[in-house]
């Protein structure tokens, strides 16, 4: 019989690193083995309320207000030893969360660097996690998906500081910031300003209201001179 699952790969920034949300195992299949978080849909449930109530379930998190949008369908017949599963994976995005608490059938759940991830998650999720991370570091380029990283006020340091860790390359901050500034409804200024313990305050934005980038802002023309 074929079942239908979710599985969520979460991205964050976190101790200057992009971080994802794993949980390990408490059951059979796979038990003790870090996974991403995810379930069966029940009778009647939408896609997105199950990746919600998965998310909610396994970790403790409300992704509610998290950006969340379908990644792909995964379907290889061999891909969960109970039998035939296709998978919807959802990415999502949040700026730096709460440490999860484990809960239904994960044994722990944390964020873990990507790199730490990749390469030892069950079932085919190290395929999803690859493709989420990939998804994020190209709509950068062309939308307004960075906002999501950071909270409801931010600095230009602060967004360009997630494009340097989703990109994994320094970029040069003159240039970001004029690209930034000329992408029409990308950002909005708060009128407030961040006073740090040393150094000059910092012009505080948020979220515009546009959803695309024009011009985008391309990994190859932004590198650090």
């Amino acid at each position: 019989m074929l079942r239908l699952a979710v599985d969520l790969a979460i991205l964050t920034v976190r101790e200057n690193a992009l971080q994802t949300l794993v949980i390990a195992r408490g059951k059979e299949p796979f038990l003790g083995q870090l996974a991403l978080p995810g379930g069966f849909l029940r009778d009647g449930e939408g896609l997105r309320d199950a990746a919600v109530r998965e998310l909610s379930e396994e970790t403790g998190l409300d992704g509610r207000n998290l950006h969340l949008e379908q990644l792909g369908t995964y379907g290889e017949p061999d891909r969960d030893p109970r039998g035939r599963v296709v998978s919807v994976a959802y990415l999502a995005v949040a700026p730096d969360l709460p440490v999860p608490e484990a809960g239904s059938d994960a044994a722990s759940a944390a964020w873990v660097p990507i790199a730490e991830a990749s390469g030892w998650l069950a079932f085919d999720h190290d395929e999803i996690l690859t493709a989420a991370v990939e998804h994020a570091r190209t709509r950068l380029e062309f939308t307004t998906l960075a906002t999501a990283f950071c909270g409801p006020a931010f600095t230009i340091g602060d967004l360009r500081n997630v494009y340097e860790v989703v990109w994994g390359r320094p970029l040069d901050p003159r240039n970001f910031s004029r690209k930034v500034l000329s992408s029409s409804g990308f950002i909005e200024a708060t009128g407030q300003r961040r006073v740090p313990p040393l150094g000059r305050p910092a012009a505080l934005y948020r979220r515009g209201t546009q959803r695309t980038l024009n011009p985008p802002i391309l990994r190859s023309s932004t590198a650090q001179s």
